[in-house]
């Protein structure tokens, strides 16, 4: 017995340090949002959130990858979400923001890519990763918000490295105008008013190893579990956060895959979702 519990073990921990963290699964969803105008069903976001570039099973090929699979979805608008570097002590820094900004720059969609930053691009590199974004072509929004098409996209400044803004980021937007929210910190979503159709947000990794309870005081967040993957839904707000494709801290992954998300928005249809 203790031979085949060693063996278990010996296979659950290879599937989480070196099997799992190199899997990518694309995650697509329909939402039915209250906000959302009935003219606009059927307009599909691609996601990336929490890349951790450098960190081990997050180099140059895995960002590459992710950014193929996102392509092949032939989304509307990519958002991504933050972390796009790793700021660990000791892999921190294996990827340049500009080396991780040219990967990016592949993205395609007919109305562009957005970005925002999250706590480890300020702490491992400063504006550095702004800037490398920006010239790769890809907008970083911070406290402010630009139309993408007949909507809006909007994006907070980092919740721990910086100072969000709700009513000065959601200004620009007409009343009434449909907007997407981007917040790499899914801790802002009970600030976030009803006339947003939909917020998006990182960070949290799913728990990254992914076992109910157990990751919860792993979880990054000061509502526990609450926010820590998918879809939320809150007094008719509505909430999704991507699990990501790096780690933080460990490099492992349990339960948790790295993920491409693909939301499609509509007023009226029913939610539904899977995994392929």
């Amino acid at each position: 017995m203790k031979a085949v519990a060693g063996l278990a073990l010996g296979g659950l921990a290879a599937w989480a340090a070196w099997i799992e963290p190199r899997r990518l699964v694309t995650v697509r969803h329909t939402l039915a949002l209250p906000a959302w105008p009935r003219e606009l069903d059927g307009v599909r976001l691609g996601v990336l959130s929490d890349l951790h570039g450098g960190a081990p099973h997050a180099g140059a090929a895995a960002i590459a990858r992710a950014v193929e699979r996102l392509n092949a979805e032939e989304p509307d608008v990519v958002l991504l979400l933050g972390d796009f570097i790793d700021a660990h002590p000791i892999w921190g820094g294996r990827l340049s923001p500009e080396h991780i900004a040219r990967e990016l720059a592949a993205l395609r969609s007919p109305l562009g890519t957005f970005a925002v930053l999250g706590n480890h691009d300020w702490k491992q590199t400063g504006d550095r990763m702004w800037r490398a974004l920006t010239a790769a072509g890809i907008e970083v929004l911070e406290n402010r918000a630009v139309p993408a098409g007949d909507f809006f996209i909007a994006g907070l400044a980092d919740l721990r490295s910086r100072r969000p803004d709700l009513p000065t980021a959601l200004a620009p937007v007409p009343d009434g105008a449909p907007v997407i929210l981007l917040s790499h910190d899914p801790d802002l979503f009970p600030y976030v008013p009803d006339r947003v159709a939909l917020t998006l947000s990182g960070h949290l990794h799913g728990g990254q190893v992914a076992i109910p309870v157990l990751r919860r005081p792993a979880i990054p967040s000061r509502y526990g579990e609450r926010y820590v993957r998918g879809h939320v839904e809150e007094e008719g707000r509505h909430l999704f956060v991507s699990s990501g494709i790096g780690t933080s801290g460990l490099p492992v992954r349990l339960l948790a895959p790295p993920e491409v998300v693909v939301l499609e928005l509509t007023h009226s249809a029913a939610s539904r979702g899977g995994i392929s």
